[in-house]
């Protein structure tokens, strides 16, 4: 009989889910890296990984947030069948925690707890004078550079390339990892780092599954690697 997914959790004590772009794409949200993401979409100027980086962010205020708040934000994305089965899961006792490589808050909107931002998120923003918070309404409301009551810029809690992961998130993200019998992936192709160097802190003997349109480097390694869609795979194994 083939192994399932569902198989996976049943026997599982403790299981991790860590998640990509590719889990919120059933949401409206592209993802970045596949043919249609929004790294193949056409452009005139500096490159998007430029645009979304701190440098440009620092030198070219006016042009990052007039890219973030068209490209980057999504304020009417609902959750789909894969953000709902994690949540059911969890509440289930069969998930542990969710760690996202995303931005959005759909895991959370879809009622997991335990979820772990990698990248930050677009839903918190903050004043980098006075360090008021500010809604994504806000940002998106705000003309031109968002500034504070204060004067201050307002920016989005999130990781920009050139800047370093939140140590915590990071170190809690292995501790998780490592102690987990299960080990899902999903919806991502495993070629950014650091996200992706943390599949080789799974525990010796523990499981993987990976959940991916397309192939990534740790194929070999997995006992289950499926090419299907993501929520109606994770909807199955919820049993929604």
């Amino acid at each position: 009989m083939a192994l399932t997914l569902k198989q996976l959790l049943e026997e599982s004590h403790s299981t991790v889910f860590l998640g990509g772009a590719g889990v919120s794409t059933g949401s409206g949200i592209p993802d970045f890296r596949s043919a249609h993401g929004i790294y193949h979409q056409e452009h005139q100027g500096p490159s998007y990984e430029k645009m979304l980086s701190i440098d440009y962010f620092i030198r070219h205020q006016e042009e990052f947030f007039r890219f973030y708040k068209s490209v980057m934000l999504y304020p009417h994305a609902e959750p789909n069948k894969a953000h709902l089965a994690l949540a059911k899961l969890e509440q289930a006792g069969l998930l542990e925690a969710v760690i996202t490589q995303n931005i959005d808050g759909l895991h959370q909107k879809a009622g997991s707890k335990n979820v772990l931002e990698l990248h930050g998120s677009a839903l918190r923003n903050f004043c980098l004078d006075c360090c008021r918070r500010y809604t994504m309404e806000e940002i998106l409301a705000a003309p031109g550079v968002p500034r504070c009551s204060c004067g201050g810029v307002i920016r989005p809690s999130v990781v920009l390339y050139g800047e370093q992961l939140d140590p915590e998130v990071v170190e809690r993200s292995v501790s998780l990892i490592q102690k987990a019998d299960l080990l899902i992936v999903g919806g991502t192709s495993l070629v950014v780092y650091p996200a992706a160097g943390l599949v080789r802190y799974q525990k010796k003997g523990g499981r993987l599954c990976l959940i991916n349109r397309t192939p990534t480097p740790y194929d070999d390694m997995a006992d289950l690697v499926l090419r299907e869609d993501i929520g109606q795979v994770l909807a199955e194994a919820a049993g929604l």
